[in-house]
């Protein structure tokens, strides 16, 4: 007995440092040789500086690899550069002193306030940042060469949000809405946070924040792709208010079983792609995602700058080496015309599709598309048109500084597709890898969402996030309506926070002479009244043009929040979270300390560690959000 309790222990140790190698975390903290803690440093996987992580106004970091470390580079403008080996070691407390000569290494810009990071000679886009600083020198550019005011380099653009507000179900008792399983505003914003920085306030979409995490739904089983959930609790930030959460899980398929794919990648080469978190970064990331390639599928890659072009013709999936080579000889330089490289890679898209296969345009870009004779009108335009010809887009996003997020969320909207920003290489696996079925093929096109609210239950509601997804109520029915797609195993959550009878402010505008008695339209709702709403989904198949109708009922039954699911208490913390980064007049109580203390409660299994992750952000966001009002 005891030899087998040996055996089991020790088959548990090696499955576990196998889970351990899919995705290792190393935290740490550094300091000063006073012991002040140093914001801003940054640190290096020496095995992969494409791994890059920064540490908070307290000095503490999380960094992530794909495979174990072996040794760590940690460096900060006007400190010493050390490499420490890493061994066992889960968190590392890490002193460097001042620097009294300057480096003979390279520094970049790595943001907007001076923040830099170096990179040693032997990268591959080395050379070219060399010869950029010598350029600079030549030009009378000498010292501090790469320093730019922050104002003067800061060019990067986001939609107006403006937020939604609570309706009287009496006057407004539907709401629609498309549904989003985009994610870039999540790790836009860990971008800035981890940068020692608050995101712009219309960085922060709460929807792609609650909508970055996995979430536990069973997934469907039957012919429909698509399964609904629901589940009702108390609100975290008022007490008299209630968390309506709905959730949709689209069917898992095993990678053998997906169709064959015929992918254009679009690649932006212009001289803004040249820091190593934009081109060098989205190079890794597209290796990665060349390694999951089956023999069907095809890869094709345009590149465009000055002018586009096609750099490798449409390849098997089995001829890596070939696809692998194209890869590793993008260069960054010239300025960008997007509009071209678009042209370019829809053609070779249509060129190579295949009628019962998954045809997608992928763009990677910083999204600065700034020289070119096609307007923003004219290439969305195109991508519509292609949208119903087969040809979806996804669009990933690298960079900081001129990054414009408003006109990619766009494109990826446009072309019936999905939109991620990549901040590191763990994201790019989390996209390209583990969630290549959800961000390459489509499972259901153009999901929408009504909900009907009983008057006679629910006094007022309001849909958190989604601002920018809603619709007319009869776009539900209207099958000509373009909105959101959802992938293999993808998930869509939204949350409504819900004001029972009894708990409103009552009627905003006196009541209406001509039309039918709320009294009436109450009284007939009240026979309903175990009944909060009703949830009502439609979707088409990806080839279909016909949308199939599914519907759940919301039962009038609420759960004190510390009964209620992880599902639900995790989304309404990152709500909670989102409403906090966003200033928002309608996050009642909200405080960091109580959403900590709920998504602690909510982490659940947690396997890639995304939610802890989280769980720093926010302790981090808090800081941050306390020194600026010390200011």
């Amino acid at each position: 007995m005891k030899k087998l309790s040996i055996f089991i222990a020790f088959i548990a140790l090696i499955m576990s440092a196998q889970a351990q190698q899919k995705n290792t975390i190393l935290k740490g903290q550094v300091t000063d040789p006073q012991g002040k803690a140093l914001a801003s440093a940054v640190i290096l996987n020496s095995k992969d500086t494409t791994e890059t992580a920064f540490t908070d106004t307290n000095g503490l970091f999380t960094l992530f690899s794909s495979s174990p470390f072996q040794a760590i580079i940690v460096h900060k403008k006007g400190f010493e550069r050390r490499k420490l080996r890493v061994g066992s070691q889960t968190f590392m407390s890490v002193v460097i002193a001042p620097r009294v000569e300057q480096l003979d290494e390279l520094e970049v810009i790595a943001q907007e306030e001076d923040v830099q990071y170096s990179m040693d000679m032997s990268s591959p886009a080395a050379p070219r940042m060399a010869h950029h600083k010598a350029l600079a020198t030549s030009n009378g550019m000498v010292g501090n060469w790469h320093h730019v005011p922050a104002e003067s380099r800061n060019t990067e653009s986001y939609s107006a949000i403006n937020e939604n507000i609570f309706h009287r179900v009496q006057d407004e008792p539907l709401s629609t809405f498309s549904a989003d399983v985009d994610r870039a505003s999540y790790s836009n914003a860990r971008r800035f946070i981890n940068l020692g920085q608050l995101p712009p306030i219309d960085a922060v979409r709460v929807e792609e924040m609650i909508n970055y995490f996995d979430y536990d739904y069973e997934a469907p089983k039957g012919d429909d792709p698509v399964k609904v959930f629901t589940e009702v609790a108390e609100a975290p930030w008022n007490k008299d208010h209630y968390i309506m959460h709905i959730g949709i899980k689209a069917k898992e398929l095993d990678k053998g079983k997906l169709p064959p794919s015929n992918l254009v990648f679009l690649i932006d080469v212009s001289g803004s792609m040249g820091s190593p978190n934009k081109l060098p970064l989205l190079k890794s990331a597209m290796k990665m995602l060349v390694n999951e390639l089956r023999d069907n599928d095809r890869v094709a890659i345009v590149v465009y700058a000055g002018a586009a072009g096609l750099v490798l013709e449409s390849t098997p999936g089995f001829e890596k080496g070939k696809i692998n080579q194209a890869i590793d000889q993008l260069e960054s330089g010239g300025s960008t015309a997007g509009g071209a490289g678009i042209k370019l890679a829809y053609k070779v898209a249509a060129d190579h599709l295949l009628k019962e296969g998954n045809n997608r345009v992928i763009i990677a870009t910083d999204g600065d598309f700034n020289v070119g004779a096609s307007s923003d009108g004219e290439m969305q335009r195109l991508i519509e048109e292609k949208r119903e010809e087969g040809v979806f887009l996804t669009v990933l996003g690298f960079g900081m500084g001129n990054y414009k997020d408003s006109k990619m969320e766009t494109l990826a909207d446009k072309g019936n597709g999905n939109y991620a920003y990549i901040d590191n290489l763990t994201e790019a696996k989390k996209t390209l890898v583990s969630e290549f079925g959800g961000t390459l093929f489509t499972i259901a096109k153009d999901v929408k969402l009504q909900v009907e609210f009983n008057p006679a239950v629910v006094a007022e509601y309001r849909l958190i996030g989604y601002e920018n997804r809603k619709l007319n109520n009869e776009d539900f029915n209207d099958d000509t309506k373009d909105a959101g797609e959802m992938g293999v195993g993808h998930v869509v959550t939204a949350l409504y926070e819900v004001i029972p009878v009894g708990k409103g402010i009552g009627a905003k505008v006196d009541p209406l002479k001509y039309q039918g008695s709320a009294v009436e339209d109450v009284a007939i709702a009240g026979t309903y009244s175990n009944e909060m709403a009703t949830v009502k989904v439609r979707y088409k198949e990806p080839n279909g043009e016909q949308s199939k109708l599914l519907s759940r009922v919301v039962s009038n039954d609420v759960s004190k929040l510390n009964m209620a699911s992880n599902n639900l208490k995790w989304s309404s913390s990152v709500a909670g979270f989102g409403m906090l980064l966003r200033k928002s007049e309608q996050k009642g109580d909200a405080t960091y300390e109580n959403i900590i203390e709920l998504a602690e409660s909510a982490l659940g299994k947690d396997k890639e560690g995304y939610r802890r992750e989280c769980l720093q952000l926010m302790r981090s966001a808090e800081i941050l959000e306390k020194n600026t009002a010390s200011r």
